[in-house]
């Protein structure tokens, strides 16, 4: 059944990274420019902003079976209708609706395979499920991209819309049945926001992990602009860069399964390390190369913050799983909008790193914050704890 997810996280992550890569095409097929084709990725990043609360509250009563194979039977529709889109206002709400399943799909997903591991292992498990989506930086991207520069960006598309469609039948067939949680309802759910451990936990990543999307937005221009590489380098810059993600979540999901808390404190200080490191080595070709390797590893911190929150939602896990992937997208926006102010203020494309370094010591200190709450209620006696 994880394959089943897995496939369905490929797909989705597939679907999110490939409209960077066919961009170019897209705006010469319906004859926009390449700034107006960009408000596409910006459309399904807040299609995924918006349903992702959304969906978790309102689908609340909904047995998680069911809701997964409605999620990926929209997101499958939408990527189908988006290659089919005879213009850029209908493409522009094709992706949007494409974006609408993708954080409740992850948080349900996740879930599930939590639910099913045993208890010191969830983190394992919902890292198998994400392995979905890092692959889909390392190979599932690419070849989407490539299909869309050989034989056209609707045939991208296209072939999203078909992983999406095989994930609903393997989950259809392999997902055993399930009943509504009892008691769930979307009151339940919208209780996951009066619980400041879950605004803290989604406040690491949303601050503490822009960074990774500051240089990830301008790494072709640095490699290109001040590291002097041929553009072609910039495809296998990106390969280093998923192969780092691939290996950050297998060893980070084991070592959130032994240690939750120091995991996650301690990624934070490594995303400290290596983006200063991006910085100052980012005019060398062989340490830049090791540097966005490295940075890639970061995504080790991921399986211990969706298990965190598993840990801190009490009855709302569907809300507070979902809402970790509208965290993410907040950070790929204020990453990529902070690194671009530095470098229009002419600090230099490796500024985009040192943005890395600031937004990583703000989600330490909201860690520790954290930790030491929590720590603190306790030591209250037992009754007196605020609910956190």
């Amino acid at each position: 059944m994880e394959f089943a997810l897995a496939v369905g996280s490929f797909g989705v992550g597939a679907g999110e990274f490939a409209s960077m890569g066919i961009l170019p095409n897209v705006a010469r097929g319906l004859f926009v420019t390449e700034p107006q084709a960009g408000h596409m990725i910006s459309a399904y990043a807040l299609g995924v902003v918006v349903g992702a609360p959304v969906i978790a509250v309102l689908s609340a009563r909904m047995a998680r079976r069911t809701l997964l194979l409605w999620l990926m039977a929209v997101f499958a529709a939408a990527n189908a209708a988006s290659a089919l889109a005879n213009g850029y206002a209908m493409l522009i709400g094709f992706r949007f609706l494409a974006g609408l399943p993708h954080g409740a799909f992850f948080g349900v997903a996740f879930l599930v395979a939590a639910g099913m591991a045993e208890p010191n292992r969830r983190a394992q498990a919902v890292g198998r499920v994400m392995l979905g989506l890092t692959l889909a930086t390392l190979l599932g991207s690419p070849l989407a991209t490539w299909l869309g520069q050989i034989l056209g960006w609707r045939l991208a598309f296209a072939a999203v819309g078909a992983i999406g469609a095989l994930s609903a039948l393997l989950i259809f067939a392999f997902m055993p049945l399930d009943q509504a949680r009892p008691g769930a309802s979307p009151l339940r759910e919208l209780g996951a926001l009066r619980r400041k451990q879950v605004w803290l936990t989604l406040a690491i990543p949303a601050i503490g992990l822009g960074g990774m999307f500051s240089v990830y937005s301008y790494v072709a221009s640095t490699l290109t602009e001040l590291t002097g590489f041929a553009p072609a380098f910039v495809p296998v810059a990106l390969v280093l860069f998923g192969i780092g993600m691939n290996v950050g979540n297998v060893v980070g999901s084991r070592l959130a399964d032994r240690a939750l808390m120091p995991t996650i404190g301690g990624m934070l200080v490594w995303v400290i390390v290596v983006m200063a490191l991006y910085s100052l080595t980012a005019a060398n070709t062989w340490l830049v190369s090791l540097s966005i390797f490295l940075i890639g590893c970061t995504f080790a911190i991921c399986p211990a913050i969706q298990t965190r929150l598993m840990d801190v939602a009490g009855e709302a896990q569907t809300l507070a799983a979902a809402l970790n992937h509208s965290a993410f997208n907040i950070a790929n926006a204020l990453g990529a909008w902070l690194g671009g102010v530095a470098v229009a203020g002419g600090l230099g494309w490796a500024a985009t790193g040192w943005v890395g370094v600031i937004l990583a010591i703000a989600g330490l200190a909201i860690f520790l914050v954290s930790w030491g709450l929590e720590r603190a209620d306790k030591r209250q006696p037992e009754g007196a704890a605020v609910a956190g």
